[in-house]
């Protein structure tokens, strides 16, 4: 089955009456041009990836070659398309795959572009509640949008994924480390200011959440043991 999901059902996780469970493997994007720039890149911005990203995804498939997946789904977004395309041809399995608006980066407005420091000089009080007080952020003052927004398309879309694949045990959502952040601790019943408690996401990361019958549950976090990273470089994390 190949279907195409857009923002759909709201609500609660419905499994149905028997006991069923469907494991939802988080993929942020590999690192692209403006990651190493510190670049804000969000939902209309982009750049390619950088060819080391290739590599990292390749040592992600191999730490994924075990567990059978019934689909991928991805950001149309082309950073996390290719991303998704390459993982799926190295795990050498015919895994239909799936574009998902609902899972696409932050709308950051002004700030698409623009290098971290600039965007600190010209709208500090953004700046800084993005990153450290999303309770406080304001999203009219950079035309974007809200985390409130964010979180709303993003549960709604993996409600969907998993209605989608009832029956099923293992999915691949591939997205954005900015929506993944707001949108996985929302789908675990975190509230907005403590969104960045659990720190960031990491390119090429995985974080694993399972879902049932009685919500979604957080099994691993940032997961990049599998990339063999010899230093921590703070472009990696957002």
């Amino acid at each position: 089955m190949h279907i195409n999901l857009d923002i759909g059902i709201i609500g609660s996780v419905d499994l149905g009456k028997e006991d069923k469970m469907i494991r939802l493997y988080f993929v942020r994007h590999g690192k692209t041009k403006w990651n190493l720039e510190s670049r804000y890149q969000g939902m209309h911005g982009d750049s390619p990836l950088l060819d080391e990203s290739y590599q990292e995804i390749k040592l992600l498939a191999k730490s994924l070659s075990g567990v059978p997946f019934a689909h991928i789904y991805a950001s149309p977004i082309k950073r996390a398309r290719d991303t998704a395309n390459y993982l799926r041809s190295q795990l050498r399995k015919s895994i239909p795959l799936s574009l998902v608006s609902g899972i696409s980066e932050f709308d950051l407005g002004k700030m698409e572009g623009m290098l971290f420091n600039d965007v600190k000089q010209q709208f500090p009080t953004a700046f800084d509640a993005f990153r450290n007080h999303p309770d406080r952020y304001d999203a009219d003052e950079i035309q974007g949008e809200s985390f409130e927004q964010v979180m709303f398309r993003f549960k709604n879309a993996v409600d969907e994924i998993v209605q989608a694949n009832q029956g099923e045990k293992n999915v691949i959502i591939v997205s954005h480390g900015a929506a993944m952040n707001a949108g996985i601790n929302g789908l675990l019943g975190v509230s907005i200011e403590h969104l960045r408690d659990r720190g960031g996401l990491s390119n090429t990361s995985t974080t694993i959440i399972d879902a049932d019958q009685n919500g979604y549950h957080l099994v691993k976090w940032n997961e990049t043991s599998y990339l063999n990273r010899s230093q921590n470089d703070p472009t990696d994390t957002i």
